[in-house]
């Protein structure tokens, strides 16, 4: 058994009007994006850096900037599946992710985006936990300027 733990934030995009906001592959319409080269998918970006913390692969850096910049690959699912291919015979069997921020609401996503990351991984919906907080407003992120997460995910 092994298990990783990876971070991700972004800042919100207050003046991108031609981005959309993506956690877990669901898009919150009405929210402002994130900044970043890519679609800035800061929970797919989080499980990412989890998989390289049990692979030794880090996969955001040079290899999201190959696919980002030089390819124009932008869907964080693209880097969330490269992650995958470095586990070779491991199997994901639990994630646990939280989330701070003021905006959006996360909770009534919650089942949405635990269904959508279900499908990406391969693995139940209930081997996967998700809960939110704003933080009480302490940091950045439960201000409202963007979003953080923090991502375990445990394979054997």
């Amino acid at each position: 058994m092994k298990v990783g733990i990876g971070q991700d934030s972004h800042r919100f995009d207050f003046e991108d009007t031609s981005k959309k906001l993506i956690l877990g592959g669901v898009v919150f319409e009405g929210e402002p994006p994130l900044k970043g080269n890519s679609d800035a998918d800061v929970i797919l970006h989080s499980i990412t850096n989890a998989i390289s913390g049990v692979t030794c692969v880090n996969i955001l850096g040079e290899i999201s900037d190959d696919l980002c910049l030089n390819k124009g690959i932008t869907d964080s699912s693209v880097y969330l599946r490269e992650a995958l291919k470095h586990l070779k015979d491991h199997k994901i069997v639990h994630l646990s992710i939280s989330i701070e921020c003021k905006r959006p609401k996360i909770s009534p996503r919650i089942n949405e985006i635990r269904k959508n990351l279900s499908f990406l991984l391969g693995i139940p919906e209930d081997c996967i936990g998700i809960t939110a907080t704003s933080g009480e407003e302490l940091t950045p992120f439960g201000q409202g300027l963007g979003i953080q997460v923090i991502s375990i995910v445990t394979v054997i």
